[in-house]
């Protein structure tokens, strides 16, 4: 979920737009807002920054162990490629 003081800031920023002559209902609107600001922001499908951070970290090390069996299953496909060679020159013997 998105950073509560985020949400302050952005409740905030609403209210210091309220018209002096408003003033009076500023903290209960702003109260207001930051209640449907985290209501609906908690119903999207979000992650917080550690959450992305953390996943992020796993993405890389997954790509290079990805990377390292690709390398090996190349090696290997080429020692079968040279074994089969080699087996199939020594039938034509």
């Amino acid at each position: 979920m998105i950073n509560a003081k985020k949400i302050e800031e952005i409740a905030k920023q609403v209210t210091d737009s309220i018209p002096p002559g408003l003033k009076s209902m500023a903290n209960d609107l702003e109260d207001k807002t930051k209640t449907v600001l985290q209501r609906k922001l908690s119903q999207l499908d979000v992650v917080t920054r550690e959450e992305f951070d953390v996943q992020t970290q796993v993405l890389i090390k997954t790509r290079s162990k990805l990377a390292a069996m690709e390398a090996t299953i190349a090696d290997l496909e080429q020692r079968l490629a040279a074994l089969e060679d080699k087996n199939t020159t020594s039938e034509e013997s």
